[in-house]
């Protein structure tokens, strides 16, 4: 019996990953062993991964400029503001529950709007949660659930809203292959397709906020979680003191003076993305309001350009290689033989069908790590089987646009849990593939495998 390529590859990428050999390696050994087992030979399959890497030059630039913007927000002192605020009311004895769910909206409101208001995506989330570690300490928050709340907001906005990131998923990605592909998607509501599948998204955030991880669990005060304390303290501390004197006085419109700023920057970026349907350009302008008005001041815009480019190294330099691992995965040219082979066995049972294709798509993208890759891959292929089968077109669409989001929670290489990982982890005590990987792998894809196939059932 021969084995297919692409499944021995993801296979072998998730089982590297799971024994906690690095991500990028984990996706160049799976690469190479996929390559070769298809019988691409070694020059063939290193080039075909170059060629991917080649290909990802553009997400290396858009990680850069979204980081930059990023380290600009930070400097306008919102983050630090935020973390203040929350650590202030917790030192004065504000531990309820309220605190707690407040923080949880406020974590999962932002993702959200990273991915359309605030097109900073991922970027936010190693400015914003370290300093609010200590608050999660304090209150014995287990990490996995921090972990999920951000992931859900990544995940399910782009798949679900047609703004932002959500409009080049939807729209100019999944509808554009899928009207090439033969279906007619002039009258077709992406929303409505998705729905049902972001209600099971939703399913698995209540689930793990009331019942996984609803208990205490207890973390080290390491000395980073005190640093950070000291200085978010401090920095409270001296606001009150300085609110009280003319300098404060000044010291505060200033503060006030920077927070609008960050506020124009934020909508310039957002009109921008607007009229020019891309975040490379919004996030270039919102980086420049910064810069125009003093905020960066032009001595240190190189400086910020660059710690916006270290926060968002590693992420951009693991989804690079992504993109040679999922130029390798095509050249192998197993994905139809893995779908048709599929296909064999459920012989026009609709149901079955349904089930074996969002499973195909979990595992394509697990392997892939990036929904927006997966799309045009699945769509040429599943388009023409949907027709055969007799589902509808908005079945069609919701088969896959879903098949293409299962996987991106829980995937290793995916942003949406490297994302995470890079805030929660900066002291040592969360790990990516444990506490990552596998609570959002769990709380997301099997409810949105269940959710996708009643969808395809039902619309």
């Amino acid at each position: 019996m021969t084995i297919n390529a692409v499944l021995l590859a993801v296979v072998i990428m998730l089982g590297l990953s799971l024994a906690r050999v690095h991500v990028v390696l984990s996706l160049l050994i799976g690469a190479l062993a996929g390559g070769l087992i298809a019988g691409l030979g070694m020059t063939d399959t290193l080039n075909a991964f170059q060629e991917g890497i080649r290909n990802g030059a553009q997400i290396a630039l858009s990680y850069a400029l979204l980081g930059a913007f990023a380290v600009a927000i930070a400097h306008s002192g919102l983050p630090q503001s935020l973390a203040g605020a929350v650590i202030k009311r917790i030192d004065a004895g504000g531990t309820s529950g309220m605190i707690k769910y407040m923080l949880f909206a406020g974590l999962v409101t932002m993702s959200c709007f990273s991915q359309n208001l605030i097109p900073i995506h991922i970027a936010f989330i190693p400015l914003l949660v370290p300093p609010l570690l200590l608050a999660f300490n304090r209150m014995q928050i287990d990490r996995r659930l921090i972990a999920c709340l951000m992931t859900f907001g990544l995940v399910t906005t782009y798949m679900f809203i047609p703004y932002g990131f959500g409009d080049i998923y939807l729209n100019q990605i999944m509808l554009k292959n899928v009207g090439e592909a033969g279906i007619d998607v002039s009258n077709i509501s992406v929303t409505k397709a998705m729905a049902i599948p972001a209600l099971g998204m939703l399913v698995g955030l209540l689930v793990a906020v009331f019942i996984s991880y609803r208990k205490p669990r207890q973390y080290q005060q390491l000395a980073i979680d005190k640093q950070a304390h000291d200085v978010v303290k401090s920095a409270v501390v001296e606001g009150d003191a300085l609110s009280k004197t003319a300098a404060g006085a000044q010291t505060q419109t200033q503060g006030k003076m920077k927070t609008i700023v960050a506020l124009i920057a934020i909508v310039t970026a957002f009109v921008v993305q607007l009229y020019t349907d891309s975040l490379l350009l919004g996030s270039m302008f919102g980086f420049g309001v910064f810069m125009a008005t003093g905020v960066v001041k032009w001595r240190d815009a190189d400086t910020v350009f660059n710690d916006g480019i270290k926060l968002m190294a590693m992420i951009g330099f693991i989804m690079i290689t992504a993109q040679g691992f999922a130029e390798v995965m095509k050249a192998t040219e197993q994905i139809q033989p893995l779908v048709d082979g599929a296909a064999s066995l459920f012989a026009g049972n609709k149901a079955m069908a349904a089930f074996i294709m969002l499973l195909i798509g979990l595992i394509v993208t697990m392997g892939i790590g990036s929904s927006f890759s997966t799309i045009p891959i699945l769509a040429a292929i599943y388009v023409p089987l949907c027709i055969s089968l007799g589902f509808s077109p908005l079945a069609t669409v919701a088969i896959i646009g879903t098949a293409g989001a299962l996987g991106d929670a829980g995937s290793p290489a995916s942003d949406s849990t490297l994302g995470p990982t890079s805030g929660l982890n900066v002291d040592g005590q969360h790990d990516h593939i444990k506490d990552s990987v596998v609570p959002t792998f769990i709380h997301y894809n099997i409810p949105l495998l269940a959710f996708g196939w009643i969808a395809a059932m039902v619309l």
